[in-house]
C-alpha cells in the first residue's frame, strides 16, 4: 500500500468575515470542495439558512396553509433545494479547516451520535498552519 503524497502550501490566516461576506462565500463556493471555511463563515452561513428557512415557513403558512400542515410547503422546498449544495460545501470546507477530510460529512447519517460528532467538529478551532486544503473562497 503506497502513501499518497500531500502537497502543502503556505498558510496565511484569513481576514475576518462579516455576515454578507459569509453568504457571498457560501454561494460563490457552492461546489468548491477543496478549500477551507472558518468557524465564523460556517456559523454565519448557518444563521442565514435558519433565517431563510423561518421566512419560507412563514410565507408557506400565509400562502399555502394546507401544504404546511405536512411541514413541507412549496417555498420551503424550493429554498431547501437551493441551499442544500452550498450548505454541504460550507460544511465540508469547515471540516477541512479543522484538518479533517470532507468524507467525515457522512457521519451525520448516524442518528444522534453523528449529529453530536459533527457539532463537535464544527465547533473546534481552525488548524493554524498548513493543511491539505489551504484555498479560501474569495470575498
Amino acid at each position: 500500500m503506497s502513501m499518497e503524497e500531500v502537497t502543502v502550501t503556505e498558510y496565511s490566516p484569513p481576514p475576518p468575515t462579516g455576515f454578507i461576506s459569509a453568504i457571498k462565500k457560501g454561494f460563490r463556493g457552492y461546489v468548491v470542495w477543496n478549500a477551507r471555511s472558518t468557524r465564523s463563515e460556517y456559523w454565519l452561513w448557518t444563521v442565514f439558512v435558519i433565517i431563510v428557512t423561518v421566512a419560507a415557513q412563514v410565507v408557506d403558512g400565509l400562502l399555502f396553509s394546507t401544504a404546511t400542515t405536512s411541514g413541507f410547503g412549496p417555498v420551503g422546498v424550493i429554498f431547501s433545494l437551493a441551499l442544500f449544495l452550498p450548505g454541504l460545501s460550507v460544511l465540508i470546507r469547515r471540516l477541512h479547516d479543522t484538518d479533517r477530510s470532507g468524507w467525515w460529512v457522512w457521519i451525520i447519517l448516524i442518528p444522534i451520535v453523528g449529529l453530536i460528532v459533527t457539532l463537535v467538529f464544527v465547533l473546534l478551532p481552525s488548524k493554524m498552519g498548513p493543511t491539505r486544503w489551504n484555498n479560501r473562497i474569495p470575498e
